[in-house]
């Protein structure tokens, strides 16, 4: 997900097997129609059908003659997606042989230095011998590719894996040759949108895998592009760029349009992905809250998961409030974002002699060193929300030749800037709410511009409303490097708790998501913006967007050292080895606060790649255990159908609970007794059960507990586990004694598995309510 996207609205669809080409236009032309997900109990189709797709149509023709297919899903779902009236859809949900009938939602984009700092640099840990990163293909679901760039050289690799089944599809802007040993494949998916929105305006957009928005280029450069040398955005963060896995492949699979992404694309490309073989999914997108088994996402990545493919989701930008999380399904590794120890400062100097650093990626003329009047958008605005400087707003006669103050929040940064300008303004200071605390985002403004946290917005505007004749000047800084402490928290990184299944601990854990260099497309400029003209071949941008990629690359390094591991086991590995402590022992910040952050920021820490690439021991997790968890959250054998495409039933005589998925971390939910204060002598007793996996050599691992509150009492049995084979299994228990909290209190533990050489983490919350 991606902080800045000015151009995207949100919608999105996954799945796709075959399709029929359809007239998008005729189809809009029928207003009364919505597109919908049509889930089929395939097991249920008469003997009288030849195949399934027989079986569909004559099903969809009891309810309309003219309807006809825009997609039908065999990998992800059973199923096909077409354009109803709500009526017909209720008269289909009535026929036999139908599981679900599902409208079609939408979902949005959640929108270098990051190999050195992750330690990826001069690291002979990246050489595995029993595969090598460029057999591991990453599947990237987005706005689609910008082939051109030199982030997809295949001139380090060899040929295209033998078991690949992909395609590099063509259009009006896309040509086979397009594709490469690096690019092995590009698609794109527009059949829901037209559907919805009308055929797609070729003058404007392509109808091909060409990304014109640039979201998913850098995405996928960022996952696995390959080493540019001298990259740079108008000079800031100037150096050589790679992506995680820089030997991977990629496959582009465009679901995204410049109007936004819809269900029944996103899952026609899940669909197609797990068809052609890809080894990762990366989806830096998410819709809102729903059960898993109506979650377009959290189905396909199930689908993906059950064939041994590792999916890595965005958590979403809803920080810093809790509990905004997106894609949160225990089989998806959920992405946070932090920093990284680079930044790009512009430096403030006041009338008053004050000075303030603020961020920017602006790289034209500068404004010199003199003084320059200073106002506050508000008091030169015609609206009553004139702060934000919005398009239009600010009255002329005010701003030529001034510096405006401009308040974070609504329309996009760079946009208030241009604002500013289009006023006469020669500069701007934007300064963060207290929806954004402290996090400093730069862009690459028009005018020189310095973004700062609410600390210093708020100071200059005391300065501003105390002096008539308020005056500053703003400096560029170049690039800094080595800023401490990082990472830090981002302020827009979605938070736990998990809102749908409490039990879980989310986000997974965190990555490099803010001020991303990576590739970008030819077709805008680096802020997305129309009126933008400036072409880059790298931008910078932030948003767990940015954050997910390096997960799916760093995955993608973990599979091709272990291809034999499940995708449960290389997510243990990448979090069991995060780190949530700075070198000096003190906590993982956040920027929002300021604060310590907790693992509801973090999950079980920042990533730690080489760390991962011998873990030690892992939590490892079949199929049939996350069936078990869905009977654990009480899904009926038709809900579990839809999510799984298969018979399962949950068995009566078998107690299931949440506690027993064998999940790298613990979610310790705790009901408050009644009484004053919760105050009640009666004890909670509850019981988690967890096997680790022995990926390394012979070793005793001891464990140890780290807890914050003397409310819990945590007994781990036993407390040391004897391994002596590769893959040997040992199972454990933990039980936690817990009284009675206050309702709405967290507190927070940490469980670690050491044999003197790993060390096993795990995070453990408790809430009470």
């Amino acid at each position: 997900m991606k902080i800045f996207k000015p151009r995207l609205l949100p919608v999105v669809a996954v799945l796709f097997i075959c399709y029929a080409f359809v007239d998008a236009e005729e189809t809009n032309n029928q207003p009364n129609k919505k597109t919908f997900i049509i889930h089929m109990d395939k097991s249920t189709m008469p003997a009288s059908y030849d195949d399934h797709l027989q079986w569909y149509d004559s099903s969809l023709k009891s309810v309309s003659q003219s309807a006809n297919m825009l997609y039908t899903y065999n990998n992800v779902i059973h199923g096909y997606s077409v354009q109803l009236t709500v009526e017909e859809a209720k008269l289909l949900e009535e026929q036999p042989g139908i599981l679900l009938v599902q409208e079609d939602v939408k979902y949005e984009l959640h929108t270098t230095r990051s190999p050195e700092f992750l330690g990826l640099l001069n690291s002979n840990e990246f050489s595995p011998n029993s595969s090598t990163p460029s057999d591991v293909i990453i599947g990237v679901l987005d706005t689609g590719v910008w082939p051109e760039l030199s982030s997809f050289d295949d001139k380090e690799l060899g040929p295209v894996p033998s078991g690949w089944k992909g395609e590099c599809e063509v259009g009006r802007t896309f040509k086979s040759s397009s594709c490469n040993r690096k690019l092995i494949g590009a698609r794109f998916f527009s059949q829901g949108y037209e559907a919805a929105f009308g055929r797609i305006d070729e003058t404007a957009e392509s109808k091909s895998p060409r990304d014109d928005d640039g979201h998913g280029t850098h995405t996928a450069t960022t996952a696995a592009g390959s080493t540019v040398v001298g990259a740079s955005l108008f000079g800031y963060a100037a150096g050589t760029a790679r992506g995680m896995a820089r030997h991977g492949r990629v496959a582009a699979y465009k679901v995204c349009w410049l109007g936004g992404c819809v269900s029944s694309d996103i899952l026609a490309g899940m669909e197609k992905a797990i068809e052609d073989g890809v080894n990762i999914l990366s989806l830096s997108l998410g819709g809102s809250l729903s059960d898993y088994f109506r979650d377009t996402v959290a189905v396909g990545a199930f689908a993906a998961t059950s064939k041994g493919i590792f999916v890595s989701c965005s958590a979403g930008n809803g920080g810093p409030n809790p509990g905004g999380l997106s894609n949160v399904a225990p089989w998806i590794t959920t992405v946070g974002a932090g920093t990284m120890d680079r930044q790009f400062p512009s430096y403030i100097t006041l009338g008053n002699g004050k000075k303030f650093t603020g961020a920017s990626l602006y790289n034209g003329k500068p404004l010199g060193g003199s003084l320059m009047p200073l106002v506050y958008a508000g008091n030169v605005s015609s609206t009553s929300n004139g702060n934000l400087c919005m398009k239009g707003s600010l009255i002329p006669e005010k701003v030529k030749g001034k510096i405006v103050l401009c308040d974070r929040g609504l329309n996009p940064r760079a946009q208030k800037g241009l604002a500013v300008k289009n006023a006469g303004g020669l500069g701007m200071i934007l300064s963060n709410t207290d929806t954004f605390g402290e996090e400093l985002v730069a862009d690459a403004h028009f005018i020189p511009t310095a973004a700062v946290g609410q600390t210093a917005g708020d100071e200059i505007k005391k300065y501003i409303f105390s002096e008539p004749d308020a005056s500053a000047t703003i400096a560029p800084g170049g690039t800094k490097l080595g800023v401490q402490p990082s990472p830090v928290i981002a302020a827009f990184s979605s938070r736990g708790p998990n809102p749908i299944t409490p039990d879980i601990l989310k986000p997974d854990l965190i990555a490099p998501g803010v001020n991303i260099l990576a590739g970008w497309t030819g077709k805008v400029g680096p802020t997305g913006l129309p009126e933008d003209t400036r072409h880059v071949e790298f931008n910078i941008i932030s948003g767990t967007s940015m954050s997910c990629p390096h997960v799916s690359g760093l995955a993608a390094l973990v599979k091709a050292a272990h291809p034999e591991w499940s995708p449960a086991a290389v997510r243990s590995a990448l979090m069991t080895t995060a780190y949530s402590r700075y070198k000096n022992g003190e906590k993982i910040q956040d920027l929002a606060t300021g604060m310590p952050s907790t693992p509801f920021d973090y999950g079980a820490g920042h990533v730690d790649p080489v760390s991962a690439l011998d873990p030690g021991l892992v939590y490892d997790a079949t199929v049939e255990d996350y069936m078990d968890f869905l009977c654990a959250i009480r899904y009926s054998s038709s809900m579990i159908k839809i999510m799984t495409k298969q018979e399962y039933s949950c068995k009566a005589d078998k107690k299931y609970t949440v506690a027993d998925l064998n999940y790298p971390s613990f979610a310790v939910p705790l009901e408050t007794a009644s009484g004053p204060n919760g105050g009640s002598s009666a004890a909670t007793v509850l019981k988690y059960t967890r096997t680790l996996t022995n990926v390394g050599n012979p070793a005793t691992y001891k464990v140890s507990i780290s807890q914050e509150t003397k409310a819990v009492k945590i007994l781990v049995q036993p407390e040391v586990l004897d391994f002596s084979t590769p893959n040997e299994k040992k199972t454990y228990t933990v039980m936690f004694t817990a009284n009675s909290m206050p309702s709405g209190t967290t507190s927070f533990a940490h469980l670690e598995w050491s044999d003197g050489k790993h060390v096993v983490g795990s995070p453990i919350v408790f809430s009470w309510t």
